[in-house]
């Protein structure tokens, strides 16, 4: 897979996501996926997202920064959002946020099989 290729493949599952499109997230996660190397299968994983778009009305991705290195991609998405109650064991409580995400993601097979995330907690704690 080039690197091209892998980029694009990103990309649509980025507005997959967005599109909150559960059905076709199959298309880009491996059945097998671990999340921060906790095994959580598909319906984990999906059940994990459905929950954060559950707690963040207005959640959307934005993708800031994208490396490719086939099989691995680097990303940095930019988050600016309104999370309901708590947030990362904050109380925000609907206040308005900005902040990033670091993620690094490993593909077998075209779809995703690992990602590691780390969000930027120190600049949501800032903004509070």
């Amino acid at each position: 897979m080039t690197r091209s290729d892998l980029a694009d493949i990103y990309r649509s599952y980025i507005a997959c996501l967005n599109r909150q499109d559960w059905p076709a997230l199959g298309q880009f996660v491996h059945d097998d996926v671990a999340h921060n190397a906790r095994p959580f299968g598909l319906s984990g994983y999906r059940a994990m997202l459905e929950h954060d778009f559950r707690e963040i009305a207005d959640l959307h991705f934005d993708i800031e920064l994208l490396v490719c290195d086939p099989p691995q991609i680097a990303s940095r998405l930019k988050f600016d959002c309104t999370p309901a109650g708590k947030f990362l064991g904050l109380d925000v409580n609907g206040r308005r946020l900005s902040f990033c995400e670091n993620v690094f993601y490993q593909f077998r097979d075209g779809k995703i099989r690992q990602v590691w995330s780390i969000i930027d907690k120190r600049a949501i704690e800032a903004q509070l």
